[in-house]
């Protein structure tokens, strides 16, 4: 643990301190810090080392890229509070006003990543949603399903471009992403909002194995994402290991059909799932089935199951630690 010391040595250089203050705002890349401060990356690397040893800040590597943000320790939020009711100087003022201007073109320059991508492979997700109901369509049937019951700590595996926390991550009161895949995370990264983004966490993880510890999570989505998956019953047991009692399980995806293109062309595992086999996984991983809702497309079916975990069934995961 960094002393008292080390932290307010940390904090001397004018450099470190902007970049705590940009990390107010959004988790960053090094890249990123390196573009507003005007400084070089190794410089920038060895700022954020100093900051990291004194327990300022949390560093993580997602592919190749190496994202920072505010250690989420309790004496860094009342360090916060301090820095929040001590007044800037005027040209302290200046260079905070400054940074986030120039924060702001890092936001758009992700947002513009974003869209490069989308447009790249936009006939592919609409050769896709031309099979099925409407998107706007079964998003509403999945607030419909959520309602009544406070969302909690999120949880949306598999990401992908970061729609889920779009829709959720308000009524959140922490929402976690996790995608394996670096490049989607970093364009569900570009549609965080600008106000309230330190409750979000982005992680690069596989959904065989989830970073997090068990039982951190009251609700989970797994939206179009479970017939990726060569075993999709151990995706809904990774999902019951980070559930607190009582926490939801909200999937959404294919019914069972028999478009082959999709395992060839689009690289479904799965062509779908019946009622029956949800129903089944769910029982194994300690689900109870809470209501299932069926949407008729023009050739795809989109089904939607809601799980709450049995308080008393806890499903031991070989390897993890009991929660």
């Amino acid at each position: 643990m960094a002393s008292i010391l080390d932290i307010f040595r940390a904090l001397a250089d004018p450099t470190r301190l902007r970049i705590i203050y940009l990390l107010r705002s959004m988790e960053l890349a090094i890249g990123e810090i390196a573009q507003v401060v005007g400084q070089s990356q190794p410089r920038v690397s060895r700022h954020v080392r100093i900051l990291v040893e004194a327990g300022l800040a949390e560093r993580r590597k997602e592919g190749s890229w190496v994202f920072l943000r505010l250690d989420q320790a309790v004496s860094i939020a009342a360090l916060m509070r301090f820095m929040d009711e001590t007044a800037l100087s005027d040209s302290e003022t200046l260079w905070v006003k400054a940074d986030l201007a120039r924060l702001a073109a890092v936001r758009n320059d992700r947002a513009q990543a974003a869209e490069r991508y989308f447009a790249e492979h936009a006939e592919e997700w609409d050769a896709i949603r031309s099979l099925h109901v409407p998107e706007a369509e079964v998003e509403a049937v999945m607030q419909d399903m959520l309602d009544g019951h406070a969302i909690g700590r999120l949880l949306d595996i598999g990401t992908g471009t970061g729609r889920m926390l779009q829709l959720f991550g308000a009524s959140a009161v922490h929402a976690v992403a996790v995608d394996r895949s670096p490049e989607m995370l970093r364009f569900a990264r570009a549609k965080l909002p600008e106000t309230g983004s330190d409750k979000y966490e982005l992680l690069l993880g596989d959904f065989y194995a989830l970073p997090l510890e068990n039982g951190v999570s009251d609700t989970v989505i797994v939206h179009q994402v479970l017939h990726y998956a060569q075993q999709p019953e151990l995706v809904i047991e990774e999902a019951a290991r980070v559930l607190g009692p009582q926490g939801r399980l909200l999937i959404v995806d294919f019914a069972a059909h028999e478009r082959e293109e999709l395992r060839s062309r689009d690289a479904h595992a799965r062509l779908g799932f019946s009622d029956d086999q949800i129903g089944r996984w769910f029982d194994h991983a300690g689900f109870e089935t809470e209501v299932v809702r069926t949407l008729e497309g023009s050739e795809l079916t989109v089904k939607l199951w809601l799980g709450r975990r049995r308080e008393a069934q806890v499903l031991p995961i070989k390897g993890r630690n009991a929660s």
